[in-house]
């Protein structure tokens, strides 16, 4: 049991600690997170997507993912799908199948992602970085044609892979 007295100045400095601490992913979840997220902003700001996007349907295709960059599409599907439902007000969201392109609705639309890398690892005094680039692109269910596309550049730290 710790003193009263004791109490308040243990948790100052374990505030202080925590502060003093470099932000750095623990796990892959953390690691993704930031590309989800920001994936998830261009998306829900796409001209294609017809308003309110609380009626709209996005359907995942499981990401192509380099296998140069160590992760799984499983992965970068979790990421999106939480950072899309994340918004607010935003899309529904489904796992994308073969069968939801027929008799697609006027509100479904597929988006395809398509993460690589971009160069070699670089390594820094304390982490190795992955640079990347996630291509993004919308279209109509049983369509080829892209109604929209947008990429990001980045690098993710390969540690909390």
């Amino acid at each position: 049991m710790i003193p009263r007295p004791l109490a308040p100045l243990l948790l100052a400095l374990l505030l202080a600690a925590c502060a003093a601490a470099p932000e750095r992913p623990q796990t892959v979840r953390q690691a993704l997170f930031g590309l989800g997220e920001r994936a998830a902003e261009r998306v829900v700001a796409a001209p294609p997507l017809p308003r309110p996007l609380t009626e709209q349907v996005l359907l995942l295709a499981r990401p192509e993912v380099d296998a140069e960059l160590d992760i799984g599409g499983e992965r970068l599907l979790e990421s999106l799908t939480r950072a899309l439902l994340g918004r607010a007000p935003g899309p529904q969201v489904l796992d994308w199948q073969p069968a939801l392109s027929r008799d697609a609705g006027a509100n479904q639309w597929r988006l395809d992602s398509r993460l690589l890398a971009t160069g070699p690892r670089l390594t820094l005094s304390d982490r190795t970085l992955l640079p990347y680039r996630l291509q993004l692109t919308l279209r109509r269910p049983g369509q080829a044609t892209p109604l929209w596309q947008a990429r990001i550049d980045g690098a993710l730290d390969a540690t909390a892979l």
